[in-house]
Parts: structure tokens; sequence; C-alpha cells
């Protein structure tokens, strides 16, 4: 499809510089300044160009023009020209509509879809960036799932991509837990309890939580520790790196069963100094001015916002500081041309001070710095909070929506046609977690429903993933059966379930390149449950193996074989498994 509205822009860009040749008028390349539109309904066209920029140059009213280039098209276009007032209104040729799209599709098979549209750009990643004090919840699972898939829709849209996460794995937070396990662990570990690791250290979390209740000590006592650890304690340092570990690796494996990865990884212990020589470096040349406390600050009047503190009066840094250095350091690692950092909205003014310090400070790419913010997100039953141990920590989450698949798999007595009962479980509700998690714009709130998103019915992640399963199916009846002498034949695509099929399928390509230019994976989730329901639409109106038309079979087969591959291409896209049985 998007080869012929190419086609057709350079159709008419031709007849456009005929036009004006003709008329002695001297143009630049039409080309450029045409606007290529969709038509408000179907019986109005599959494309219409509005012949306004064009007014100037010919003097005349743009419906004038837009009759006299339609009638210079000729007969031997791939379609059908038709005014309407200012607009030319193109009704492709189906027949050249099928056999491009279908052609497109079984030429480039995975790669359909991957577009050139930001060939060249190198764009950084930043996000997880979880607390060593504790393990996944649902928060970051929103979190990966919308960098991941941004990481991915970015790379299909040809930027050279680097994932990277920013571990925080220093700090009182982080003390909290050690002390805890220094008063109440008894040398106990996760091997010997059994625990995953963030889970067994986030308990220590929650009970430094329930006896700082008790004892208006503790928070002096962790403070203490942090002191001990940024002196260089040699057993505060070793408690440190044992339990920063054990959280690490529990991390690590819940990245793995997600399907989330990174190219690299900071840690903010290396990184919590390393802005203080550039605020200070700031200060000597003006771009900051010391208060009568001591402290180091920027004067944001010029943007509307109050002054911030950069280095306070003693010295000691704030978040701010540490991520200027970290930024600094990242573009040195990696010369990006845009560094995205997903994090949720409740930062937005965090962010606003970091870019506006480092415009501040002359780093000409502080311009292309993006916040890629979110709302929040939480369970039917309310808010999670971590130093209550309410939190929905992610292995439980999945491992209750594994449970709920199993059920489902058992009460339909699926299990002897299943080769994998666990792994097709596991697909299923990651696959069920990441369409919720995705399939609405990232700004906004939202409430994660476990059961509502299992259904297999309607908009949700299961159902895509059914739908793929049906045409796999289909496909193996198709191969094992007896259908031989059919041919494709695109004529024979004459419904109007088809016609919507095959225009999805070409504007696939579109969707990824818009998807990437806002960062929203909702953008690829709406499409894949469009492409499904259109599919079942044609599979319900359209019998494709139960008819006696052999060349029809094949065809209609064709159209499947392509709705599959482009579900496989979009589910990558935001991480939702292919199954090839359900």
């Amino acid at each position: 499809m998007q080869e012929l509205k190419e086609q057709w822009k350079d159709i008419i860009a031709a007849s456009l510089k005929k036009a004006a040749a003709q008329a002695g008028i001297e143009m630049d390349d039409p080309r450029t300044r045409i606007i290529v539109e969709t038509p408000p309904k179907p019986e109005m066209g599959d494309l219409a160009f509005p012949m306004f920029p064009f007014a100037r140059d010919f003097r005349k009213a743009p419906p004038a023009i837009a009759a006299d280039i339609a009638a210079s098209l000729g007969s031997d276009i791939p379609g059908e020209a038709k005014t309407a007032g200012p607009y030319i209104n193109i009704f492709i040729s189906r027949q050249a509509v099928f056999q491009s799209v279908l052609q497109s599709v079984g030429e480039k098979k995975d790669d359909y879809g991957r577009t050139g549209s930001l060939k060249g750009e190198k764009v950084m990643i930043e996000f997880s960036s979880p607390n060593t004090n504790k393990p996944l919840h649902l928060g970051h699972l929103r979190n990966d799932i919308l960098g991941e898939s941004t990481a991915r829709i970015l790379e299909a849209a040809g930027a050279e991509v680097m994932k990277v996460n920013l571990i925080n794995n220093r700090g009182v937070h982080i003390c909290k837990s050690m002390l805890a396990y220094s008063k109440f662990g008894k040398g106990e570990t996760p091997e010997s309890t059994g625990v995953k690791g963030d889970h067994f250290v986030g308990d220590y979390y929650v009970k430094y939580n329930n006896w700082a209740k008790e004892d208006s000590s503790a928070d002096g006592q962790a403070q203490e520790m942090l002191k001990k650890w940024e002196d260089g304690d040699s057993a505060t340092r070793e408690l440190w790196k044992t339990m920063n570990k054990w959280t690490l690796d529990g991390i690590n494996q819940t990245y793995e069963k997600t399907d989330i990865s990174f190219d690299r990884f900071y840690f903010e212990s290396e990184t919590y100094l390393s802005g203080k020589d550039i605020v200070l470096k700031g200060l000597e040349d003006g771009h900051f001015y010391k208060d009568d406390d001591g402290s180091i600050r920027l004067d944001m009047s010029d943007i509307g916002l109050d002054t911030k503190v950069l280095l306070r009066g003693d010295g000691t840094s704030v978040y701010v500081t540490q991520d200027l250095g970290t930024a600094i350091a990242r573009h040195g690692d990696f010369p990006f041309d845009r560094l995205i950092y997903v994090v949720g909205n409740e930062q937005e003014y965090h962010f606003k001070v970091l870019f506006h310090t480092l415009k501040k400070l002359g780093y000409e790419w502080a311009d292309q710095l993006y916040h890629l913010s979110y709302g929040m997100v939480n369970l039917p039953e309310g808010k999670m909070k971590s130093r209550e141990g309410t939190v929905v920590d992610a292995d439980d989450l999945l491992a209750q929506l594994e449970e709920l698949v199993v059920e489902e798999i058992k009460t339909k007595g699926r299990e002897e046609e299943l080769d994998d009962v666990t792994g097709t479980a596991h697909a299923i509700a990651l696959g069920a977690l990441n369409y919720y998690l995705l399939h609405i714009s990232p700004l906004k709130d939202m409430v994660f429903n476990p059961k509502e998103s299992l259904s297999f019915n309607g908009n949700t992640g299961p159902y895509m993933q059914y739908m793929g399963a049906r045409i796999s199916s289909m496909l193996r009846k198709y191969e094992e059966g007896d259908y031989s002498g059919g041919a494709f034949k695109p004529e024979l695509l004459a419904s109007p379930e088809a016609w919507e099929l095959v225009k999805l399928i070409g504007a696939y390509p579109g969707m990824v390149d818009q998807a990437a230019s806002e960062m929203n994976p909702s953008v690829i989730a709406s499409f894949v449950y469009e492409l499904s329901r259109n599919f079942s639409r044609f599979y319900h109106e359209n019998p494709i193996l139960n008819n006696d038309d052999a060349d029809l079979i094949v065809t209609r087969i064709e159209l499947s074989k392509a709705v599959l591959q482009v579900l496989k291409n979009a589910f990558k896209l935001i991480n939702i498994r292919f199954l090839e049985k359900m």
C-alpha cells in the first residue's frame, strides 16, 4: 500500500510539473509539497490529494487545478481519479493493491514493516531503574514493557538503539534492608530459605519498616550505616555487595522471564558523585550562583520555575547532580542523537530541571532529551505501598496469571493438544499482561484487572494470540490436505472484508513509523486488535478451506498467510509471544 501511495505521489507530481511547463510556469519539485490524505468515507476513494498548495503557482482556484490535473492523467494509471472540489480523489486498483501488498509481505517476511524513517539516528533509552532493596513490582512491569516496546519500535523504524538500565543500588533505603538483615537475618540466605534473592532482600525492607514503627532510633541507625558505607567501611561494603548481588540475581531472573533485556547497566554507586565537578565548573563559568546558605543553585525563572539546589551547603549532591554527570558520561559512551528516559509522571519536574541545566551548561544535545512519562498502574483493590509490603510483586502476579491460564486450559480439556502446558500458560500470561499495559496511552493512569486481561474475547492479548493460533491451525490443515490445482488470483478477493484486511496490512509500515514518531506502543497494540478483529470478520464471511473453488482457496490462503506474518511482526514490537497452538 505504501508503495502504491508513493507511486501515486509520483503520478500527481509528474502531472503537475507537466501542466506547469505547458503554462510557462517555473515550479520547484511539486512532490515536496504534495499532501496525501485519506478520504473521510470509503466511497470517496482511497487517497485524496488537495490542490491548495499549488494555487499560487497556477493562479487558479484549487477546484480548477484539481479538474485539470485529473483530466490529464490518462487511462494507464493504476486506478481511477475523480475530483471533489479542490481534491483529486484516487480509487486505487484493488487488484494492484492485493498484488503489491501480498507480494511485499511475502518477500520481506519478518522484515515487513521495518522502515528507514529513523535510519542513521542513534537513540539511547533508559528504563526499569530498580532499587536493590526490593523485587520488581507491577509499576516496574509497566515501565519495563513501555521501555522495551518503544526500543523495539524505534529499531524497527531504522534507529540504532541502546537500552540502558540505571540500578539504584545505594542510599539510605538500601541501608534499611541491610540494617534489618544485620539485626534479624541470623545468617540465613536465599539459598538456605529457598526464597528468590530479590524477594528475600525485600522481606527485610518490610521488616525494617515494621521495626521502625516501634523503635525511634531505627532511622538514625540507618543513616549511620549509610555514613559507614560512604566512608568505605569494609564490613558494611561487604554486606552491601552480598545483598546487592542477591537482589540483582533475582531481578535478572524476572527480566529473563518477561523478555526484557538491556545493552548496558549503569550503577548509582558509580555515578552519584559524578556531577559535583560539573556543577562547580558551572558556578565558575557563571551559569549557577551560590546562595547565602552556601548551596549552589540554578535560577530557572526564564522557564517559569523557581530556583533549584544543585549542591547543598555542606557540599553533598542531590539527585539531579548525579543525573547531570550520568547524562554527560552516557553521551561519551554512546554519542546519541536522542536520549529517552522512561520514568513515571511524578518526576516531570525533575526532568525539566535536568534538561534545562544541561542546556545552560551548553550541551547542544540537551535539546534531544525526552521524558517518556507514564501514569500510575494499580490493581482494582487500590494503591500499592512497598514499605508496607502491599506491593504486587512482578513474579507473584505472573504466577497468579499463569495459574488462571492453566485452569482455563484444563477446563477446556486442551492439555493433550498442547505440547507444553506450562510454557503455553506463561506465554499467554505474559501476552495478557503486556498487551493490557500497552493498549492505552502511556500518559493515562490505569487499573490492571488480571481477570479482564486474560479474556479470550475482546481487546486482550490472549485474543490476539488465539487469532494467530487459529490461522496457524488453518494453514496446517491446508498443508496437510489435498488442495492442489489452485492458483493465486487477486481479482477473486472482491469482498469488502478482504479489502479492509489488505488496507490494514498495507498500512502497517506507516503504523510503525507513527508509533516511533510518537514513542507510543499503543499505536501498534491498537493496530494488532484491528487486524485480528477484521480477520475474524473475513474468516466468518468468506469460507477459506470449505469451498469448491481451488483458485479461491489458494487466494484466500495467501491473504491469511500475510495476516499471520504481520501479526507475528507486530507481536514482537509489543513483546507478545506468538503461539502455534492454544
